[in-house]
């Protein structure tokens, strides 16, 4: 019986990885969805998620530093964040929208 193995340390690319990364590159020419400050960091949704695994790459919102891991950020006090903004998977068909060009920004006057 023979065993043949792949070398070590080369892996196959998970299916959709390259398509999550340009979506993420995407997302993050936006504006943060809270306040539409730049720069912002790419957060993978997690309200709802009932698992350790982290979101797919294609379910991510920007967000500013400031509402992503700052002092009142999704990360530091979610269930505070939650109550003021909402869940952040509600936000996803607003980064479509955005991505779309068919969103109209409600900071600009």
């Amino acid at each position: 019986m023979s065993f043949v193995r792949k070398p070590l340390g080369l892996k196959q690319p998970k299916p959709g990885a390259a398509e999550g990364k340009r979506h993420m590159a995407r997302v993050a020419e936006l504006p943060c969805v809270c306040c539409g400050v730049r720069p912002v960091h790419v957060h993978h949704v997690i309200c709802g998620r009932f698992s350790q695994r982290r979101a797919p790459d294609t379910q991510v919102i920007p967000l500013c530093p400031f509402h992503h891991t700052g002092p009142d950020g999704i990360h530091t006090r979610r269930a505070w964040w939650v109550e003021t903004f909402g869940e952040d998977t509600d936000y996803l068909p607003v980064v479509a929208d955005m991505l779309a060009g068919e969103w109209v920004s409600p900071w600009i006057i």
